[in-house]
This record gives C-alpha cells, sequence and structure tokens, in this order.
C-alpha cells in the first residue's frame, strides 16, 4: 500500500512538472513569458556539436555508398548487423567479371591469342576484386566504425543531456514566473486597507514569495550544474574533430593503397599482353592481331590513352622506329579510325598508306597521306612496313 501510495505520488509530480514546462514553453512562444538565455560559449558549442553531427552523417552514409554502390547489398548488411549476425560472403563485381573472363578464355581455348588474353584479363580482375574487398574492410573498420560510434554513441550522451538542461532551463523559468506573480500578488494585497481577511490574504502571499524564491535557488542550482555537465560534453567535440582527422588519414592511406595496387596489377597486366608474338593469322583473313606494348608509369599520357581505345597495338621496336622515321614510309592500318576533326585523316584496318614525321609534331602523332588526303594519324594504329 505504501509503495501504491508513492508511485501515485510521484506520477502525480512528473505530471505536474510536466505541465508546468509545458505552459512555460508555450508561452515563450506566444511571447508571454521570459526566457532565460544560454551564454554565448555554450551555445557555440552546442551549434558546433550540431554541425558535426549532421556532417558526420552525411560523409558516413555517402563513404557507404561509394564502398558499396548496391542499395539491396547495404540494407542486408544492415539487418545483419541490428541481427548481430555475420552477413554472407558475396562475390564484388571485379571477381565476378574476372570468373566470367577466365571462363570464356577456358571455352575458346588458352592456346588461342583471344582466349589467353582472357584468362590473363580476368585473373587480374580478380586481383582487383580482392583489392576491392579489402579496401571495403579497412574503411569500415578504420573510418566508418569511428563516425557510427560518435553518432550512436557520444552524440546521443550529448543529445541526452542537452534535452536536460532545456527542461532544468524551462523548470527554471517557471519558477521565475510564479515568483513573479507572487511578488505582483503581494504588492497589490499590501496597497489595500488594512482587515484581518486582507490581512491573512498579505500572509499567504508572502508565504508564497517565500515558497517561490526557495524553489527559484533550487532551480537555479539545478540548471548551472547541468548546464556545467553540457558543456564539459561539449568542449570534447574538438578531441571528436581530432579523432576523425586520424581516421580520415587511414581512410586516404586505403584508397591510396587500393588505386596504386589496380594500377600496378594493369602495367602487369599489359606488360604480359605485350609479350604475345607479333602477329595472329586467322583462317578468313581478318585484321591481324599485335601486342599491346608495355608502359612504363611516368608514360601514362595521351599516348598511354590511345593505345586503350584499341587495346592491341603495334610492337615497342616498331613504335620507336615510326617516331624516329625521316622522310617518308609505308605503314599498314591495324584498326579502323575515325578522325576527331579537320586535320585528322580517317583509317580503315589493313590499308597502306605513306607516312612521314614534320617538326613540332607531337611524338604520338605522324602525317598520312592517301591520295591527295593528309592529316594527322595516331602512331598507336600503324604497323611500319620494311
Amino acid at each position: 500500500m505504501n509503495i501504491m501510495d508513492f508511485n501515485v505520488k510521484k506520477l502525480a509530480a512528473d505530471a505536474g512538472t510536466f505541465l508546468s514546462r509545458a505552459v512555460q514553453f508555450t508561452e515563450e512562444k506566444l511571447g508571454q513569458a521570459e526566457k532565460t538565455e544560454l551564454d554565448a560559449h555554450l551555445e557555440n558549442l552546442l551549434s558546433k556539436a550540431e554541425c558535426t553531427k549532421i556532417w558526420t552523417e552525411k560523409i558516413m552514409k555517402q563513404t557507404e555508398v561509394l564502398l558499396q554502390p548496391n542499395p539491396n547489398a547495404r540494407i542486408e548488411e544492415f539487418v545483419y548487423e541490428k541481427l548481430d549476425r555475420k552477413a554472407p560472403s558475396r562475390i564484388n563485381n571485379p571477381e565476378l567479371l574476372g570468373q566470367y573472363m577466365i571462363d570464356a578464355g577456358t571455352e575458346f581455348g588458352p592456346g588461342t591469342a583471344y582466349g589467353n588474353a582472357l584468362i590473363k584479363c580476368g585473373e587480374t580482375q580478380k586481383r582487383i576484386g580482392t583489392a576491392d574487398r579489402e579496401l571495403i574492410q579497412t574503411s569500415a573498420l578504420n573510418f566508418l566504425t569511428p563516425l557510427r560510434n560518435f553518432i550512436e554513441g557520444d552524440y546521443k550522451t550529448i543529445a541526452k543531456e542537452r534535452k536536460l538542461l532545456q527542461n532544468k532551463r524551462l523548470d527554471l523559468d517557471a519558477a521565475k514566473t510564479r515568483l513573479k506573480k507572487a511578488k505582483a500578488a503581494e504588492t497589490r494585497n499590501s496597497q489595500l486597507n488594512s482587515t484581518r481577511l486582507e490581512g491573512d490574504n498579505i500572509m499567504i502571499w508572502a508565504e508564497e514569495v517565500t515558497k517561490s524564491e526557495q524553489e527559484l535557488r533550487i532551480t537555479q542550482s539545478e540548471f548551472d550544474r547541468q548546464a556545467e555537465i553540457t558543456r564539459l560534453l561539449l568542449e570534447g567535440i574538438s578531441s571528436t574533430h581530432a579523432h576523425h582527422l586520424r581516421c580520415l588519414n587511414d581512410f586516404v592511406e586505403a584508397q591510396m593503397t587500393y588505386y596504386a595496387q589496380c594500377y600496378q596489377y594493369m602495367l602487369d597486366l599489359q606488360k604480359q599482353l605485350g609479350s604475345f608474338p607479333s602477329n595472329y593469322l586467322s583462317n578468313n583473313n581478318q585484321t591481324s592481331v599485335a601486342p599491346v606494348p608495355s608502359v612504363l608509369p611516368n608514360a601514362i599520357g595521351s599516348s598511354a590513352m590511345a593505345s586503350t581505345s584499341g587495346l592491341v597495338i603495334t610492337s615497342p621496336s616498331n613504335l620507336s622506329d615510326l617516331k624516329e622515321c625521316s622522310g617518308s614510309r609505308k605503314a599498314r592500318v591495324l584498326y579502323d579510325y575515325d578522325a576527331a576533326n579537320s586535320t585528322e585523316l580517317s583509317l580503315l584496318a589493313d590499308e597502306v598508306i605513306t607516312v612521314f614525321s614534320v617538326v613540332g609534331m607531337d611524338s604520338d602523332w605522324l602525317m598520312g597521306e592517301r591520295g591527295n588526303q593528309k592529316g594527322k594519324v595516331p602512331i598507336t594504329y600503324l604497323e611500319l612496313l620494311n
């Protein structure tokens, strides 16, 4: 029975406090009550914390999209995380492409040019897929997890204390309002003629003023204590920024490692493709196939980009002869080429044209002639004839 009485009293007290806060909040919004303003330093800290929370959420979500573009896969991983279970391992896109290439190359025959190239490309794609998987794991551990811990941990604590501070401020302002009303009523009663009844009223209002002043001191003390607790938590945001900076450096390093691995894998692949024999003749007299040259790391430029538009290009020795040739030479066109503008010459595979160098011209181009037609041609589309 005593426990029931206690619970009822506590429930009534909580309901009264909630109603008092609601009335105070409404009157503030209507401009009918004064509001205690927080000091400028605390307001700045609150603004900094809110800004940090908003941008951390945006960065975290977009990083997740970058690392896992498939929204269905992200939802599945989120569900497994909430169920505290490990998500099943799935093959990623580079690994799947690599497996298709290897299977196709095996079907066409590893001894054929195309089959051999497919197998080598497939193996490289699978290595890129493994590197991609390592990037995701490293980034999730060293970058996404600390950001998520801040949102779900530190900031939730800050938000909880901030809400308590708001309630303490409403209690303080409600106490100020009650004291103001009690003093106003006491003043009005003291101005009336003294009678027995009026004297009783004066005593009642004097007691009310004393009670309100005591309540104000208590609420002021609780508000000041809560403001100090909130301030100490908010000042930790600077440490959070420093921690997130270290995590960002880890993320950048993981990306750098990933792209460096991918670049090296592609260089190695290009060297392997460049080791193929110079020509593979088909039974149908189709265009002959020439190898891809190896490219040094500092040689990636317009010539490298041009070479990737047609995967198979002329051999390195032939390429050097073309760059250094003087006078006019005959060259066979390896692939069709559509001129980008009027200064270039369109080419058809297997045709023979005359080429020569011009002083000041880009080393990746030669001048080509076909009858009365003349224009620039890319040297990677040519094979110099003896």
